[in-house]
């Protein structure tokens, strides 16, 4: 839907952005004493450009992914990416795998469709089950893909089918006790260039 945004209204919006507070990684609801994940993709390098492939400008498939050993005690998982430079109040949820196993370790490339990844696959922003391919408009600049992975120390509740951000938040509060992160780069027509701070390091969200 996006991508058909004149790249002049685009450019007008260049500035307004979901922001990088909103992700739900950091709603305080959550907590901040996570243990840390390593989350990675075999496609692309955090703070990298996420390959064509998997935008609305290829074939909008879900990249692959990958986690290292969860903290003890993990009973399930969950994944969210989330945009954190879309031009609305909150950053456009693009997929949504509830009530992982905690010895899943990866997910498939398209594998976040209904019935393909391990989990219950969630409604994303458009109301749709599955991965939702990103589409920046074009002239508004580089988005932030946001991969967001939380080891939780109980187990799944039943969400129903497809359950969204605000359910999985709810069913997440209070139980977090490990976090991952991976961000993929994308503009549409646009060179991305990482952010990189002293000594060449990623800066983060």
């Amino acid at each position: 839907m996006l991508e058909h945004i004149p790249e002049w209204l685009g450019a007008s919006l260049r500035n307004v952005r979901a922001g990088a507070e909103h992700l739900t990684i950091v709603n305080s609801a959550l907590g901040n004493a996570y243990v840390p994940i390593v989350l990675s993709s075999p496609a692309f390098g955090d703070w990298a450009e996420l390959p064509v492939r998997f935008t609305a400008d290829g074939a909008g498939v879900s990249p692959p992914l990958v986690w290292d050993a969860v903290p003890p005690g993990t009973q399930s998982l969950a994944l969210i990416v989330e945009d954190a430079d879309s031009p609305t109040p909150a950053p456009l949820v693009h997929a949504i795998v509830w009530g992982m196993a905690p010895d899943t370790g990866r997910i498939a490339e398209g594998a976040i469709v209904e019935g393909g990844a391990t989990g219950e696959i969630g409604r994303n922003s458009y109301l749709a089950q599955g991965w939702l391919a990103p589409d920046p408009p074009s002239g508004h600049g580089e988005h932030r893909y946001v991969f967001q992975l939380f080891a939780l120390d109980v187990a799944a509740e039943d969400l129903g089918d497809a359950p969204g951000r605000g359910a999985v938040l709810n069913a997440m509060q209070g139980n977090v006790i490990g976090a991952g992160m991976l961000t993929g780069l994308y503009a549409r027509g646009e060179v991305v260039d990482a952010p990189v701070g002293e000594g060449g390091a990623p800066l983060p969200v």
